[in-house]
């Protein structure tokens, strides 16, 4: 076997989905920050994600998660997600997908019942608090960075579903939270299909009259998601992220959770110290907690911790052959959309 690159991952999902976590061969990033590392892949040399990201070497539900080392003095390892569209700087389920791994594999000493693992990503420092149990990581919370409401109850004019009003929000990454009765549908698992392609067409008209930075870290910047949310009986909220190539998050969403607070948090419907749970399309449920308030720029701002559980169900190595025909991968409508 004649093999140019290796990287090593431990596979893990987070209430169903997906995160794979590269523990080794990673390649050296560019930069002195989180956030230019992340620049450096989105904007100068896009090439591991594609070839990760990509077919023959992973699905269209697949997220890769590189833990580099730390840039920040305070942090324990660094996280960048990859995922089929571009590198993020945050995600909730993949930042406890990489905890458990590195907790459950030694990377990191687990220490009984609680082990802290302080992450640096483009975000901000995200500091994760894993319960242990017989070498078990059995829940990670996430004090998550502060969220905000950009702009409540914005509209744009659609052809196919009429006026959408929506609230763009921060949670890590910038999210378009859409009431799903807009478009006539629940958030059921029957509906996955219809809603993901929905809401990444939605997400493409938003983004062509949205222009949105950070105001503190401008490498963070663009819509990232749709996502639709529902209110259950319990008063839990019901979550679907969508994301390209049209395909629906099996998780509650750490970021989009996030982002959900802050706005419960501008309509004063929470107040510091309250929980909420947020559910999947499939059920899996995340809890939050809104911890405090922020001042991020010009917004105000909530500070929330978001919690849940991952497994691992395998590990693997991911080689390419000097010879492969298909070094960058390639993708097909039949799986991917259009």
């Amino acid at each position: 076997m004649r093999w140019s690159r290796i990287l090593q991952t431990v596979d893990v999902h987070c209430a169903g989905e997906i995160g794979r976590v590269i523990t080794g061969g990673m390649p050296l990033i560019p930069g002195d920050t989180m956030a230019a590392k992340l620049a450096h892949i989105n904007e100068v040399d896009d090439s591991l994600r594609r070839f990760l990201c990509s077919e023959p070497r992973a699905a269209a539900n697949h997220s890769f998660v590189l833990i580099p080392p730390a840039c920040h003095p305070e942090a324990d390892f660094g996280l960048i997600v990859l995922q089929t569209d571009q590198a993020h700087a945050m995600s909730g389920s993949n930042s406890m997908c990489a905890v458990t791994a590195i907790l459950e594999t030694g990377m990191m000493e687990m220490k009984e019942p609680e082990t802290i693992v302080v992450l640096d990503t483009a975000a901000g420092l995200v500091k994760a608090t894993a319960t242990c149990q017989d070498g078990k990581v059995t829940g990670v919370s996430l004090d998550m960075p502060p969220s905000f409401v950009a702009e409540m109850d914005a509209e744009i004019d659609t052809k196919e579903w009429g006026r959408v009003t929506y609230d763009l929000c921060y949670g890590g990454v910038f999210y378009a939270l859409v009431d799903v009765e807009q478009v006539d549908l629940a958030i059921v698992p029957e509906n996955a299909r219809t809603l993901a392609e929905i809401g990444t067409a939605l997400r493409d008209q938003i983004a062509g009259q949205t222009t949105i930075v950070h105001p503190e870290i401008p490498e963070v910047h663009g819509l990232a998601y749709v996502m639709f949310r529902s209110r259950e009986a319990d008063g839990a909220m019901r979550h679907c992220t969508t994301l390209t190539p049209a395909r629906a998050d099996r998780s509650p969403c750490g970021t989009g959770t996030n982002s959900t607070v802050a706005v419960l948090h501008a309509k004063e419907e929470v107040k510091p110290g309250d929980q909420i749970t947020t559910r999947s399309i499939i059920g899996g449920e995340f809890s939050a907690e809104l911890t405090g308030e922020a001042q991020i720029g010009p917004y105000a701002g909530s500070c929330v911790r978001v919690s849940g559980q991952c497994w691992i169900y395998g590990m693997s190595q991911i080689g390419l052959d000097p010879t492969d025909p298909f070094p960058h991968g390639f993708i097909l409508s039949d799986t991917w959309g259009g």
